[in-house]
């Protein structure tokens, strides 16, 4: 297996050319995972391809070779240590004062540039790693990414910092694929992706498309390769005219002043899906 995803990495791009009439997109790919022998570092690699024969630009954090620091500490702020370190004020002042770290000013700027984030990542434990936690921890910051006020309003849930731009989860899981369905044992995949893709990346303004799941990964065979590597150029060969997540905004009417779905707003309804149209 392992010599046949070495010999796959290096196809010609001949084999993966697609067709796009969307015009260019700048997209960033946000990688996290420990091993570049990985199936995911492969699907990686076929997605990076995918892009360049497209003629779409991209940037890549990988988080991992990277050595990013996921833990926030006052140094990524440039704060006095012999003050109080309350995270959300102090990023804001760094953020006006041009005061973030290096590596977040970095990380930033490339969220600036890019049109599309694709976040790819192993499930662990229901979530993500925690490196990929520890890079919205740090540059997700305040006055940024979330809390953007305009004429009173603070701007979030389709509204924000990073509006305009779409995103895209890319996530591998060691369970079948029939465990993820809506009676499946470990949930349905948007209601364990629902604080990721609505409460992350739906909160700061980004239109989220539905992700791509890649499941029972510890057992792949070269064949299941191939059939993810298809599903995962077709989806970035669409990703401009995708229909995103139908999730409300808040801004919207849809919300009372307490940010609670008014009554005659799916009636009777409970869960992660009422904060969807469809």
């Amino acid at each position: 297996m392992a010599r046949f995803f070495h010999m796959l990495a290096f196809r010609p791009l001949a084999d993966v050319l697609g067709s796009n009439d969307s015009g260019v997109m700048k997209i960033l790919w946000l990688f996290a995972h420990p091993d570049q022998r990985s199936l995911n570092a492969h699907l990686r690699d076929e997605g990076i391809r995918e892009l360049s024969a497209l003629g779409h630009e991209y940037r890549q954090s990988d988080l991992y070779a990277m050595e990013w620091k996921a833990a926030v500490d006052a140094d990524d702020f440039d704060h006095d240590s012999a003050e109080p370190f309350r995270v959300g004020s102090a990023s804001k002042r760094a953020y006006m004062s041009g005061k973030l770290s290096d590596d977040i000013r970095a990380e930033r700027d490339k969220l600036r540039w890019a049109e599309t984030v694709i976040l790819q990542f192993p499930l662990w434990w229901y979530g993500m790693p925690a490196i990929l936690k520890g890079w919205f921890d740090r540059v997700f910051v305040r006055g940024f990414a979330y809390d953007v006020v305009e004429n009173g309003r603070t701007l979030r849930y389709g509204e924000g910092g990073l509006s305009g731009k779409r995103a895209m989860v890319v996530v591998s899981a060691g369970a079948r694929e029939a465990t993820f369905a809506p009676r499946g044992i470990n949930g349905e995949i948007n209601d364990l992706l629902f604080p990721l893709q609505h409460g992350t990346l739906w909160y700061t303004g980004m239109d989220v498309v539905p992700p791509l799941l890649v499941p029972a990964a510890d057992r792949f065979s070269a064949e299941q390769f191939e059939q993810a590597a298809k599903e995962l150029r077709e989806r970035l060969r669409t990703l401009p005219t995708t229909t995103p997540l139908p999730f409300r905004r808040q801004n919207s009417g849809d919300y009372d002043k307490d940010l609670v779905l008014r009554p005659e707003i799916a009636p009777g309804r409970t869960g992660n899906g009422v904060h969807r149209t469809g």
